[in-house]
């Protein structure tokens, strides 16, 4: 996850959303909404919770690059992503992490309103862009509940990371169907 570029994360994030498409874009409802022994979530709530994830950080990057925009802070698309950010990050791999209330699913969403809602998530990141590639993100932080102060680079690497994860655990309760 030690990117050079905003170029680079944000490759290796439609990398990773083409993963989690190409896992889920063939599943009937029935299979989507299937809670197989010892899993706690669905597919369907895995979704959804990933939609719930992603606006949400969509949202905290954007006022964190507005507000380094109008202080003037400019950048020159290098990711900014600390050693500590990546020490935390490669620290909770391999364990499991409970969701903050926020963003546990409800199971109210169907399969495919949850990716819908991927998409037009990802047309606003996709928006952002430009300040990305060219606003400073030092400085500019909003804690994570698990991993402290996060700069809106850490914030968009994580987006992708947090997809993957949950691409993986898809496919293991897809193995248990």
């Amino acid at each position: 996850m030690k990117y050079q570029t905003i170029e680079e994360i944000y490759q290796a994030n439609e990398k990773i959303r083409a993963n989690l498409k190409s896992t889920i874009e063939n599943l009937s409802e029935e299979q989507a909404t299937a809670l197989p022994d010892g899993e706690k979530w669905s597919v369907a709530k895995i979704v959804e919770h990933l939609s719930m994830v992603e606006h949400g950080m969509t949202q905290i990057a954007a006022k964190l690059l507005r507000g380094a925009q109008q202080r003037g802070v400019k950048g020159n698309g290098e990711a900014r992503i600390s050693d500590e950010f990546l020490r935390q990050v490669a620290g909770v791999a391999d364990k499991k992490v409970e969701a903050p209330e926020m963003v546990v699913p409800t199971g109210a969403a169907k399969l495919s309103e949850s990716i819908e809602k991927l998409n037009a998530n990802r047309k606003e990141l996709n928006d952002l862009r430009p300040l990305f590639e060219s606003v400073g993100c030092e400085g500019f932080t909003f804690p994570h509940p698990a991993f402290g102060q996060l700069n809106a680079n850490e914030w968009l690497a994580l987006l992708g990371g947090h997809e993957a994860r949950h691409t993986a655990q898809i496919k293991r309760i897809l193995e248990k169907m």
